[in-house]
């Protein structure tokens, strides 16, 4: 007897029938083969792949000694196109959100709402933009595989869907992770049957690679078990897999694809009837990974700065202040060094040859030795092997003044930041314009940011250098008293709690007869921290004897900052409400 069925509800039905326990057997076996495909799509196959398939059929009757063949095709579960003419495996964009929603609800029909939404993608692909692929058909998405970065601890720890993405925020990743999860992965089922699932396990697994990660961990569903419950515990359904006894969609998947069980996870998934909330914990090793792999030109953890407080003096001539200046990056280099910080306008005593000048005039004289002194700075940059900030002077374009300062690296590179927000006796006395460019900068020791003096109490600009990364914010400035010392002070300490970060000030210090509108001078150099256990309790790191020149030389560990984002008493960064409130630039 041949029975052609068309839905696999008649595959329950037979079971539930008062059939022989041969013909029972016969029915499970051939739910094995129809599950596997081998004769999913008759009109797509060639006819002798059909007739190879009940041969097969045939050879298992035989070796059960039933009387009767029953054969369930099942037809038109799975459409396919008839041709498709190209696949392609690429990194997920946010622009294809609406094709990707259409495939993950097509992809899990059994659980309602469950799809990602578009806010989880665009924070994926802010997080770890290389982690999410698609596989697109002919320009259609039909496929994805979502991930995030944890450490290998907290993959093995956590035992829930949501402790693993933090309750679907992905708070939970972590850039310096060594292990790869996967947080989904989907192929359309009008899709199926043709190996793009394998492809982007491949892919993870080539991205595994490439990263120098330790291996691909995740919680795989087992939505069979629902089927074999009643007579099996999770351990004998797992072994049976293992054997190919008993087919499981998701399982059987994974470890074809040379993934093995780590355990057995209760309670894993809320909701997932199929699975009985059950999920296997699976591992792939990465065998090409290497331990802690040294680098020549990896960044440093521990960062070495080192804070001049500079003494306002009469000088000569440009080669006074030249030697000066090389006096400073000498001994903060000697000791080691990675940055030197100058204070802003430090480069004032130079206008005492034009104080017969108006202010205006004066500092746009000044302005003339910014090009001769940048060129010195990156000198002294590579001969030191230092990188140097070079706090702040005046800079002429178009007839404008703007107060700007360098970035010079040592690797003899170098970058303008300017002056964002002026204050109102710069407008007054020397007519300064404000800057319009808001960037942080890249060093070999990570990524800073830099804003001069006024710019720190306004923490718009700090948030959006934090948001791109940054880990020291340096801060030249130039207070004339106490009062305005202190507003610097703590807003940077304010800056460096909310943003996660390291915050080094550097100030002139003392006085400067002969120059107009440089009379006295207050600073103390300092480097505040986060407020957290890692941190000093008062959030200073470091500070220098007040309004006395002085170097003031200290490290700063950007692991600790790694180590209070994703695991601080708070987490300001990663707390913000941004269903709330944004934060982003003009231009």
């Amino acid at each position: 007897m041949i029975l052609f069925g068309t839905h696999i509800e008649k595959l329950d039905k037979l079971k539930k029938s008062n059939v022989s326990k041969y013909k029972l057997a016969l029915v499970l076996k051939l739910e094995l083969v129809v599950s596997f495909r081998q004769c999913k799509d008759v009109t797509r196959k060639k006819w002798y792949s059909v007739f190879s398939c009940l041969l097969s059929v045939v050879n298992i009757c035989k070796r059960l000694q039933t009387e009767n063949i029953i054969i369930i095709f099942v037809e038109n579960q799975y459409y396919m196109p008839n041709t498709i003419n190209k696949v392609e495996l690429r990194n997920l964009h946010i622009e294809d959100y609406k094709e990707l929603k259409k495939s993950m609800i097509e992809a899990y029909p059994e659980m309602v709402d469950s799809y990602w939404k578009e806010d989880h993608i665009e924070k994926l692909l802010e997080l770890f933009p290389e982690g999410q692929l698609v596989i697109v058909a002919d320009g259609v998405v039909v496929g994805s595989a979502l991930s995030i970065l944890v450490t290998e601890d907290f993959a093995f720890k956590t035992k829930t869907y949501k402790s693993i993405t933090g309750n679907y925020t992905f708070s939970t990743h972590n850039p310096d992770g060594e292990v790869l999860y996967g947080i989904d992965v989907f192929i359309n089922p009008n899709y199926r049957g043709l190996r793009l699932g394998r492809r982007l396990y491949d892919s993870r697994k080539e991205l595994c690679e490439q990263l120098n990660l330790k291996s691909i961990i995740f919680a795989g569903r087992i939505p069979n078990f629902v089927k074999y419950a009643d007579e099996l515990n999770p351990k004998q359904y797992i072994e049976k897999v293992k054997r190919k006894e008993i087919y499981d969609p998701v399982l059987s998947f994974q470890l074809s694809n040379d993934f093995h069980e780590v355990r057995v996870l209760k309670n894993y998934l809320e909701g997932d009837k199929e699975s009985q909330e059950y999920a296997v914990l699976l591992e792939w090793n990465n065998i090409y990974y290497e331990d802690n792999p040294k680098l020549i030109n990896a960044k440093k953890s521990i960062v070495r700065l080192g804070l001049i407080q500079w003494q306002m003096r009469s000088l000569g001539n440009l080669e006074e202040f030249f030697e000066q200046a090389e006096f400073f990056v000498d001994a903060v280099s000697g000791y080691g060094s990675d940055f030197a910080l100058f204070p802003e306008l430090f480069t004032a005593p130079l206008m005492a040859d034009y104080n017969h000048l108006t202010e205006a005039e004066a500092i746009k004289e000044l302005a003339k030795y910014t090009e001769a002194i940048r060129k010195k700075m990156q000198e002294f940059a590579i001969s030191y092997n230092i990188n140097i900030i070079t706090g702040s002077m005046p800079y002429l374009e178009d007839g404008h003044v703007f107060n700007v300062g360098f970035l010079c690296r040592r690797d003899g590179t170098h970058e303008m930041y300017r002056k964002i927000h002026i204050t109102p006796n710069e407008i007054f006395h020397w007519g300064i314009t404000g800057g319009d460019t808001i960037q942080t900068f890249d060093t070999d020791c990570g990524k800073i940011g830099i804003v001069i003096c006024y710019d720190v109490e306004f923490p718009e600009l700090s948030r959006l250098m934090a948001d791109q990364g940054m880990n020291i914010l340096f801060v030249p400035f130039l207070t004339d008293t106490q009062n305005g010392y202190t507003r610097v002070k703590h807003c940077a300490q304010a800056r460096a709690i909310e943003n996660e970060c390291y915050v080094a000030i550097a100030g002139c210090v003392g006085n400067l007869p002969k120059v107009n509108n440089m009379d006295i001078q207050y600073a103390q150099a300092a480097v505040f921290t986060p407020s957290d256990f890692a941190f000093p309790s008062n959030g200073i790191k470091a500070e220098a004897t007040p309004n006395t020149e002085m170097t003031l030389i200290v490290d700063v560990d950007i692991d600790l900052l790694k180590e209070l984002h994703e695991h601080g008493s708070v987490r300001t960064m990663k707390d913000r409400r941004v269903d709330l409130y944004q934060l982003k630039k003009l231009k």
